[in-house]
């Protein structure tokens, strides 16, 4: 999945890989979202009209519903097509939640952070914490930017026809949602950011946040962005310049950028891995005296670019890699060779991006360039015999494999607590979320409400501009954040 150059001429919708700035919203570091639904017009006196016999007149019934003739049929991108002078709306009552906001430029990539409001939420107003990384317009990459993010009020989605409404949501009062952040300078565009959370030690104190950025440079970013997390909810707080920069500057790949980045589950101090354009992958510790020592010796064996990583959640050696050279590779750290452990092919187009499942741990899924994504069986795969260096083995077929979207896959995740859920993002501006729990002989999971098309195991699908990449809330069941050309959603 190879990042075009950014052209300032395209329009605002490519802004995402042209670098177009998109509208300011609001001086400052408060933004507040924009509200899909907001009434054209906020006045306390409702205008009326009055007819001769002193009675209000009623609006013709059958002019308002010519004004407001609303196609209630599912549209599917890619498969169908606007008419001149239509647009794209959601359909409010399929939404729990649902909230856009835009920063001054364009993300390629963010990261959910884990807080301490407590596991399992259901309640609203919401509260999400995370982490970005800009990618300002060519000629203004001083401007770029990480931002570390509080979005606070993130309402229920109101419907008129809601009636299972508790009455403690009732009695929630309803706020505007708002983005506070704080900005530390970058000099370039980040290409993807992890955040790595280490367990606290002293429950007086906030746990230490670290974030990784794979640059565009070539260079790994590490910062500590523990004080500035703490400045949104502690009065007082002050970082001071020091603190905005980084901890770690890790050079090892050079000036050769890459995308893959991921922060190892089972390491609490922290230890990192990052892949690169030239398909080398190198893993960095945080050490006990607090410097990151990086092994000078990579990994490889890919023939092209390391497209994404992604760490065992259950071995703390073990790790997959996915490359443009259509594979799959494991491996494991305590290999003198540096080599793969496995080594199988996946797709005949680049492997985009790659999730381990962390609740049933023997299954991967993969997205491609060709739009489609699998999910495999790690069991079903053996470590590949001299004779056969490619890895091809007939037998090694996915458990699941889908090819609904028509673009690239630009983002995989699977649920943090349900096996068989899994979320899409693609390059035909749709996030779409699956579930691999339907069966195929169930006549009643045949039912696809009169869509063609559409596989059974779809459960939902969301459009919006150019999706980048989408993350589930590891604390809030079922909510996905996403970034793309439009922002954030």
């Amino acid at each position: 999945m190879g990042k075009r150059a950014a052209e300032s001429n395209q329009e605002e919708a490519d802004a995402l890989k042209s670098g177009e700035r998109p509208r300011k919203e609001q001086d400052g570091d408060i933004m507040e979202f924009e509200d899909e639904y907001e009434d054209e017009y906020e006045t306390e006196d409702e205008v009326m009209e009055v007819g001769g016999d002193g009675q209000v007149e009623k609006e013709d019934e059958g002019d308002q519903q010519d004004a407001m003739q609303v196609d209630q049929r599912t549209f599917i991108p890619g498969r169908h097509q606007l008419a001149a002078g239509e647009s794209l709306a959601p359909d409010p009552s399929t939404y729990e939640m649902l909230h856009t906001l835009t920063t001054t430029w364009p993300c390629l990539s963010f990261d959910i952070v884990p807080d301490d409001l407590g596991h399992d939420r259901k309640t609203y107003p919401a509260t999400v914490y995370a982490v970005a990384g800009t990618q300002a317009q060519a000629g203004r990459e001083r401007e770029n930017e990480l931002l570390v993010m509080k979005l606070t009020g993130l309402a229920r989605t109101s419907r008129a026809d809601d009636e299972s409404s508790d009455t403690d949501d009732e009695d929630v009062e309803e706020t505007d949602p708002i983005m506070e952040t704080k900005s530390l300078p970058l000099s370039c565009t980040t290409n993807r950011i992890r955040a790595h959370q280490v367990p606290r030690t002293d429950s007086s104190l906030p746990p230490v946040t670290f974030t990784a950025a794979m640059m565009e440079n070539g260079q790994v970013l590490l910062h500590d962005v523990t004080q500035h997390l703490k400045s949104f909810d502690v009065p007082g707080t002050t970082i001071s310049p020091s603190q905005n920069r980084p901890i770690s500057t890790l050079r090892m790949h050079q000036s050769t950028e890459g995308y893959a980045v991921d922060w190892s589950p089972l390491v609490p101090e922290g230890k990192l891995l990052t892949g690169d354009n030239d398909g080398r992958i190198f893993v960095t510790t945080h050490t006990e005296g607090g410097n990151w020592a990086t092994d000078a010796r990579p990994f490889s064996g890919h023939e092209g670019s390391v497209e994404e990583i992604q760490w065992s959640p259950s071995e703390g050696t073990v790790f997959a890699s996915a490359g443009s050279d259509g594979t799959v590779k494991v491996w494991d750290l305590r290999s003198k060779s540096h080599r793969p452990a496995l080594n199988v092919p996946v797709s005949t187009t680049d492997v985009n991006v790659m999730s381990w499942s962390r609740q049933t741990t023997h299954l991967l899924a993969t997205g491609a360039e060709d739009g489609a994504w699998a999910v495999w069986d790690l069991r079903q795969w053996k470590p590949t015999p001299n004779r056969n260096p490619t890895g091809t083995d007939p037998g090694r077929s996915a458990v699941a494999s889908f090819r609904f979207h028509r673009e690239q896959i630009t983002s995989i995740e699977w649920h943090p607590q349900e096996d068989s859920i899994v979320a899409v993002a693609a390059g035909d501006n749709t996030l779409s979320l699956w579930d691999l729990a339907v069966e195929l002989d169930d006549e009643e999971s045949r039912e696809t409400g009169g869509v063609p098309d559409v596989p059974p195991q779809l459960l939902f699908l969301h459009y919006a501009e150019t999706i980048k990449e989408c993350h589930w809330h590891p604390q809030m069941p079922g909510c996905v954040m996403v970034t793309g050309g439009a922002g954030f959603g």
